[in-house]
């Protein structure tokens, strides 16, 4: 590919693992937040580990939410949301507080609540399919995730696979060039890096 892949670098962590997982599959890559190679670039990865609201707040202190809703939105560039990057993309969360996410999917993020689970979420499980455009080939289900909060679709049919802790919940999503997984496919082994490859080969041409 011409143009590489940017891993978005907000501040939130998670970042070097998901580098390394391009690395290993030769997908060409760039951590940056740099508006030039944003704008430049063939896909946008948005990874991260923490909280909503400061998930929110920097993106805006570096200018990125409204370019990033540019290029996914308007421009519709492949991207890719891992864990917290999944979360930011809907319209609201709560964590610590209520507020505003960027919008392009329509729900909100909320607490896990089961007084008879651990909290959060953490360790490998398996997953229902229920859209398997990207999930092609790879045959053990099992992923890694780590997460309090969980993602509330308006628009089930938006749901690519759920995960059962308690009850369902939403561990991907798809809507038109937006992927977007809750659990972590850079940590997790093979399925993680086949789904990756997947969505690559899929979405960015040669």
């Amino acid at each position: 590919m011409n143009k590489k892949v940017v891993i978005i670098d907000y501040g939130m962590g998670n970042i070097a693992s998901v580098q390394k997982a391009l690395d290993f599959l030769n997908i060409d890559n760039k951590i940056t937040n740099s508006h030039n190679d944003i704008l430049d670039s063939s896909a946008i990865v948005l990874p991260g580990v923490g909280s909503f609201n400061q998930g929110i707040k920097n993106l805006k202190d570096r200018n990125l939410d409204l370019l990033l809703t540019d290029e996914v939105l308007n421009k519709k560039k492949p991207f890719i949301g891992i864990c917290l990057g999944m979360q930011l993309i809907f319209e609201k969360g709560s964590e610590p507080i209520e507020c505003e996410g960027l919008g392009w999917i329509e729900g909100e993020v909320k607490k896990i609540s089961n007084e008879n689970l651990r909290i959060p979420h953490l360790g490998w499980n398996d997953i229902n399919v229920i859209n398997k455009n990207y999930y092609q080939n790879i045959h053990d289900l099992n992923f890694y995730f780590i997460h309090s909060y969980q993602a509330v679709l308006k628009n089930k049919s938006e749901i690519d696979s759920i995960v059962n802790y308690g009850s369902d919940i939403v561990s991907s999503l798809q809507k038109e060039n937006i992927f977007a997984t809750q659990f972590h496919p850079e940590k997790s082994q093979i399925s993680g890096l086949t789904l990756m490859k997947n969505f690559f080969q899929k979405n960015v041409k040669e």
